[in-house]
């Protein structure tokens, strides 16, 4: 008779857990820790968007939806991006998160064997999801200044190339790619007949970008964006984002999305809306000081790049460690962080979120500060 483990699926079995949930679920069992470990706003959800998620629970907008998303709230966010990208942006869907828009992309896109390149440092969910669909992570390595070098990924691509993944502002390390970098990628796609995936769900978060966020939506229109409303408004609870992109690839990630998560929550696209028109300004300057106050405490002792958007910053462990250690260091301290293998095929760096309190993170500063 075969075993319970016999029945687990080899996709399955060739995923990790995520360590981000892995300290998440640690951070529920502890009292009062300094958790500089999730990417969750510490605002709330602004008081206009409950009260128009309110007001559409109590009027009846709890049935199915489309499975692209309601009507307005497409429309709306199509007007908004191609005014911004200077361009038609194509297709909108409304998606279950990015999360749930990065799922179906890479299923709409992917066949076993093709591959998807992307930079080290990365956002977990890349190099998993490529794993599920088949396909073959190509990781290109952009120590020490995560940076998106050009010559390097030039290298990286072979013939069975397909997709490039870009971050920015970036997770983990807050990295904001100049114009001259996006044009770079651009080029590359161009040269070597790739599609771009843009993750830009931090796009409200920038510091140092009066201008706005490069995307390469804006010289490439055979790009997939994907933003959200879960960072920039703090819903990350309420699962919404979206994607925009060529109607051939819209239209089978919609088709996916039928099979998968059938439609987005319906009285939260409707307070989507509503957050389309809250400015955000206010969370942004906290945060652009929280990045200040983070990169000033730990600058003596530990070396970083000071990160230009997003809300993180990935120094480097101390000398003579690896990450691993001086994170299991840390949380016997109580400050909660994530180890940098998480997110790279190194072990020599660690994620700090600092959103949070800056009593927190004065806390976590001299809590790292004394480890070091």
């Amino acid at each position: 008779m075969r075993s319970v483990n016999d029945f687990i699926s080899d996709r399955a079995l060739g995923v990790d857990a995520s360590g981000i949930r892995k300290v998440f679920d640690l951070a529920a069992k502890m009292k009062d820790p300094i958790n500089l470990s999730i990417g969750l706003p510490d605002f709330d959800v602004p008081e206009p968007v409950k009260a128009a998620a309110i007001e559409a629970i109590r009027a009846g907008h709890n049935r199915y939806t489309q499975t692209q998303g309601i009507a307005p709230l497409r429309e709306r966010l199509t007007k908004d991006l191609s005014a911004e990208m200077g361009r038609d942006v194509g297709d909108v869907l409304i998606t279950s998160g990015v999360s749930g828009g990065l799922l179906l992309a890479i299923l709409a896109l992917i066949n076993p064997g093709d591959e998807a390149i992307f930079l080290d440092p990365y956002f977990v969910m890349y190099k998993h999801l490529i794993t599920m669909a088949g396909g073959k992570a190509v990781i290109v390595d952009s120590y020490p200044d995560f940076r998106f070098h050009a010559d390097r990924v030039a290298k990286a691509i072979t013939p069975r190339a397909k997709l490039m993944i870009l971050n920015s502002p970036s997770n983990p390390t807050g990295v904001v790619m100049s114009a001259a970098e996006v044009a770079a990628a651009v080029e590359l796609a161009k040269k070597y007949d790739l599609l771009i995936l843009s993750d830009e769900i931090y796009e409200p978060f920038l510091y140092d970008a009066p201008r706005g966020l490069p995307s390469p939506a804006k010289l490439y229109d055979r790009t997939i964006l994907l933003r959200g409303f879960s960072k920039s408004h703090a819903m990350t609870g309420w699962r919404l984002g979206y994607a925009a992109g060529p109607a051939e690839i819209i239209a089978q990630m919609t088709k996916l999305q039928q099979y998968t998560f059938v439609c987005p929550p319906t009285p939260l696209q409707h307070a989507a809306l509503a957050a389309l028109d809250v400015p955000m300004n206010d969370a942004v300057a906290a945060y652009r000081r929280k990045r200040d106050i983070i990169c000033q405490g730990l600058e003596k002792k530990f070396e970083l790049v000071k990160p230009q958007g997003a809300f993180y910053v990935f120094p480097a462990a101390p000398r003579g460690s690896t990450a691993s250690d001086f994170v299991a260091r840390a949380i016997e301290k109580n400050v909660l962080i994530i180890p940098g293998n998480v997110f790279s095929e190194r072990d020599t760096h660690f994620r700090i979120s600092y959103a949070t309190t800056d009593e927190k993170l004065g806390q976590g500063v001299e809590v790292l500060n004394s480890l070091a």
